[in-house]
């Protein structure tokens, strides 16, 4: 066996395992630091309006209290142009939990207990926080997340519709929902001496752009910002972007004069690191007596904040699934008096496909179709928006063998009884899918003259995997065996690169390194074969997305579904779900099925179980914890068979991967929404599918 293959492919054990297990890996608050202080956040209690005045005067004269920043003494930030990032600039409270104050002391108890004494009046006024389809105020964003065009549109969709053999026009709801890693967000921020530079060890996805946010904010040069952040526990979105308690952070530090750190609080994790927004979408399918779809209609009602603006691209992958001549998707947004919505673990298709797979097996059923096979009757030769060809797109091959794997033949539709007593089974299927993209990243591999290779970019292993999968390409890249690689991630003094989300960070990462490794190969030719007593070192780069203009890539997959409903509670259970995927070359097996894995379960979760509650009376989200915010646990999760179709595509990089990190959860909750439907003749359209749901 050569190296190359030892390396890629290989199921080998994350080699960041033995420190997290044995409590060895820092994470962000764990960092020491000498004279460290303890900061603690103080929400605002009303959902708009104006601090009237601050009284804190008991909490001051607190023992242990070194000091409380309030909008009256915050230091003046140097950029406010991004709203939510403002932090104590102004007496303006946009919504509820927003930082009104930081309390800094020499433990964390004092400073909690000293936060309990402040005592905030405001000046409040009327909030806005219901999202209905009604709204008059309903607007156009210019884009949808992170550049795709608002709506689309091709042929006659209406005409096509009012003409069709078979149409349906159905509503489907999903419910504002919450990342919630097992890491809650923290940070350690240092200031130098001269107060000319930080250092921030940060829960983050990607220490260049923290930096560069930090930068702005406090008007420094960027290379006077360091961001660290070796290990990150889980983030699902959460941890991609800047949030408030960043920047309270540095403030407090640089008010303080000495290091602070500042963990969020679980409820605190619900206003500060964004959600995924709530969504109402409209979908009108139409089909031909033959079950051949002619018209696909996706409109899109979502919500976003006051402060900035967030519109999820929920009705985008309609756009490609399935052929049909006549197809318009749309998306208007409402503003409300909320914290800012933001991505979660495959934003825009997870809701989206939700409503577009539960939408393909209503319009199978009025066909008298068997929905795995109108799926394959419906399977574009191109891509339906674009026109151009797929770089691979094996969908109908997951969809076989999906059916094979999970015993699809054996379902009996409208047999509703075939499981004893009051409980009945149910199976469903959906369709999985989600884009294969590269984003511009730069990564160095230095060789030292014992034939070490160091490999340096600024990546982020958020509990993926992605540590290992660096380490197998490089040393595919390399040519050389695994022992001799070493990889340096986490550190935005390292090059730059990318940070983790849309499912492109190994494609991004990865593909510097082939270039770096491409570079330093030729260096060694050029160098005899010898490596100078300096060593060698080379930079590699890949601009992004550079065969996009030739090939729609994504990849897909295809979920099913077993259920079983209890008749007279209306509980759920899933006892099994399979899923079959195509995703490029699996440069991990063992990680790689680890997060397909974690996808279904997460969709099992969005199905059955999670809802944050906006009560709208104070425009505040009212479970805002685990005892009251519901997710998938153990005794939740049956059997679930995870597989994946050979497939290698080269027109996404070099190496021929996809993304695996989001699209087990693309496609899950229709499946089980969908065998819901076949075990009980009721078909739930608004998530989550809790027993009530059911009792009619």
């Amino acid at each position: 066996m050569s190296v190359v293959e030892r390396a890629l492919g290989a199921g080998l054990e994350r080699i960041d395992g033995p420190l997290k297990v044995t409590g060895a890996a820092r994470y962000a608050y764990e960092y020491p630091a000498e004279n460290v202080a303890y900061g603690y956040l103080i929400g605002s209690t009303i959902a708009k309006g104006r601090i009237a005045s601050v009284d804190s005067s008991a909490a001051r004269a607190l023992p242990g209290v070194i000091d409380i920043v309030t909008h009256e003494s915050a230091p003046r930030l140097a950029d406010v142009s991004d709203a939510a990032l403002a932090v104590l600039q102004s007496a303006d409270v946009a919504y509820h939990g927003q930082i009104v104050g930081i309390v800094v002391a020499q433990t964390l108890e004092i400073s909690r207990h000293a936060a309990s004494l402040c005592v905030f009046t405001y000046a409040e006024e009327k909030h806005d926080v219901e999202l209905r389809v009604d709204r008059p105020d309903l607007y156009k964003p210019d884009k949808v997340n992170p550049d795709f065009p608002t709506d689309s549109a091709q042929g006659n969709f209406e005409r096509a519709f009012a003409s069709a053999a078979h149409a349906i026009d159905v509503t489907y709801t999903t419910p504002h929902e919450h990342n919630n890693p097992l890491e809650p967000h923290a940070t350690l921020a240092a200031w130098e001496d001269d107060g000319a530079g930080v250092t921030l060890y940060d829960a983050n996805q990607g220490p260049h752009g923290i930096r560069d946010d930090v930068a702005k904010a406090f008007g420094l040069a960027a290379e006077r910002v360091r961001i660290i952040a070796p290990y990150v526990g889980g983030g699902f979105g959460s941890k991609a972007f800047t949030h408030p308690h960043v920047i309270a952070t540095a403030m407090a530090a640089k008010v303080a004069a000495r290091p602070v750190k500042i963990a969020l609080t679980r409820q605190q994790m619900f206003a500060l690191v964004g959600h995924r927004t709530p969504t109402i979408q409209r979908l009108r399918l139409a089909a031909d007596r033959a079950g051949n779809l002619s018209a696909i209609g996706h409109d899109v009602v979502e919500a976003t904040s006051t402060i900035e603006e967030f519109a999820e691209q929920t009705a985008v992958a309609t756009r490609m699934m399935y052929t049909a001549p006549n197809r318009r998707t749309t998306h208007r947004l409402a503003r409300l008096d909320v914290p800012s919505p933001s991505i979660m673990r495959a934003p825009g298709e997870a809701p989206g496909m939700f409503a577009l797979e539960s939408a393909i097996d209503e319009i199978a059923e009025a066909c008298g179709i068997d929905p795995v096979e109108f799926r394959i009757r419906n399977e574009p030769a191109l891509d339906p928006e674009s026109g151009l060809p797929f770089s691979s797109r094996n969908l109908v091959a997951c969809l076989r063998r999906g059916a094979e794997r999970f015993g699809w033949t054996a379902r009996e539709p409208g047999a509703r009884g075939r499981t004893p007593g009051r409980r009945r089974a149910g199976y469903g299927v959906a369709a999985s899918t989600y884009p294969a993209r590269t984003r511009p990243s730069t990564a160095r591999i230095e060789l030292d003259e014992a034939g070490g290779y160091r490999v340096l970019l600024d990546a982020s292993d958020i509990g993926t995997g992605a540590w290992t999968a660096l380490w197998q390409l490089s040393a595919e890249a390399l040519g050389v065996s695994l022992e001799r690689v070493h990889v340096e991630i986490g550190d935005s003094a390292l090059p730059k690169a990318p940070g983790a989300g849309g499912s492109m960070g190994l494609s991004s990462w990865g593909s510097a390194i082939y270039d770096a490794a491409q570079k330093l190969r030729a260096e060694l030719e050029r160098h005899g074969g010898r490596v100078p007593s300096t060593g060698l070192r080379v930079e590699g780069s890949v601009d992004g997305n550079v065969q996009a203009k030739d090939f729609a890539r994504h990849a897909f997959g295809a979920q099913f579904a077993e259920v079983s409903v209890d008749l007279d509670t209306g509980e759920v259970r899933v006892p099994r779900l399979c899923g079959v995927f195509a995703a490029g070359r699996i440069v991990n097996p063992r990680t790689a099925r680890s997060q397909l894995l974690g996808g279904m379960t997460m969709g099992l979760s969005m199905a059955l179980h999670e809802e944050t509650v906006l009560d709208a009376r104070f425009g505040h989200f009212a479970n805002h914890d685990f005892a009251e915010y519901h997710i998938a646990v153990n005794a939740d999760v049956g059997e679930i068979d995870v597989a994946w179709i050979d497939e290698v595509d080269v027109h996404v990089n070099p190496f021929g991967a996809k993304g695996v990190g989001e699209i087990g959860i693309v496609g899950t909750a229709a499946a089980i929404a969908n065998a819901v439907y076949d075990a009980t003749g009721i078909r739930i359209r608004d998530l989550p599918i809790r027993p009530e749901k059911l009792l009619v």
